[in-house]
């Protein structure tokens, strides 16, 4: 029992943080139908941002607490600041266009944020634990466990059920599935499909910014964590299929326990646990766990 409530709980928190980068890039993906591979950017300026503002509020000596509001107020930041930017001028020019296409555009976009942030940021490593001290450590099974980890995942539980009552049960969930379903009827019945895929690839952005920041306090931010990120999150999508939402939160769990279970008995295979889940799990799915074969338009 020492060993599994451990195991348990170091899987939960890693499939939380692992599911926010994976959720925004299904999400953008399922209605916009952009393969972006500069998601990873933004779940490390997310990162950037929220360490910064962290620190700004330690060196200032204001209240401490006012760092839980940094995290939130970062990723909404990084959001409203790049996503309808980015979305309205380099990414509305990709749909439509080849898989190849979106890749190459995205990957360009991956580099150019990737340069920026170390010209904004330095090639320096960052890290401010405030929020998970703050929140001190709890005894589970006779194993002293950090409260910030129940938190992570207490936080990827209610984006789960946030994302499923916004598309089911709102007005904007249901003009998002009528663009998914068919655009041009979409737009034909009067819906601006331009206004819903800048507030969904926005809400992506959000996603991931949000993940790097609830980050910051565990793990810190360096350079390279965009890549890192980004190649994880496809990873788990294609899990998942891409496009499921649901299928992401079971994917970023296997993942995890992929990756815990390589730590705690074979850590010499930490870094190629995800990907052999993901070759087992689409060698028996090729199109994921919750995906379909689909007809196109052509």
């Amino acid at each position: 029992m020492n060993a599994i409530i451990p195991l348990v709980l170091d899987t939960l928190s890693s499939a939380a943080l692992i599911f926010f980068a994976a959720v925004g890039l299904t999400l953008v993906f399922n209605v916009l139908r952009v393969l972006n591979v500069a998601h990873g950017s933004f779940y490390s300026i997310g990162s950037y941002v929220a360490a910064s503002i962290c620190a700004f509020i330690a060196s200032r000596h204001l209240n401490p607490y006012l760092s839980f509001v940094a995290l939130l107020f970062s990723a909404a930041l990084v959001a409203v600041v790049l996503g309808p930017l980015i979305e309205s001028t380099l990414i509305r020019w990709t749909y439509g266009r080849s898989e190849a296409v979106q890749i190459l555009i995205t990957f360009g976009l991956f580099l150019i944020l990737e340069d920026l942030q170390r010209m904004v940021f330095g090639v320096q490593s960052f890290y401010e634990d405030t929020p998970m001290r703050l929140m001190g450590s709890s005894s589970i099974g006779g194993v002293v466990y950090l409260n910030y980890q129940m938190f992570l995942v207490t936080m990827a539980i209610i984006v789960v059920l946030g994302l499923r009552l916004l598309i089911k049960h709102s007005r904007l969930g249901r003009l998002v599935t009528a663009v998914v379903a068919d655009r041009e009827m979409a737009q034909s019945i009067g819906v601006d499909t331009n206004k819903i895929f800048i507030l969904a690839f926005s809400l992506g952005v959000f996603l991931a910014a949000l993940g790097g920041a609830l980050a910051v306090p565990t793990s810190g931010v360096a350079p390279g964590l965009g890549a890192d990120t980004m190649v994880l999150a496809f990873a788990v999508a294609a899990i998942g299929g891409l496009g499921q939402i649901e299928g992401a939160a079971l994917a970023a769990l296997i993942v995890a326990l992929a990756r815990v279970l390589a730590i705690y008995f074979v850590p010499s295979l930490d870094a190629v646990a995800p990907y052999a889940a993901m070759l087992i799990v689409l060698l028996v799915r090729p199109y994921g766990l919750f995906g379909a074969i689909t007809t196109r338009r052509i």
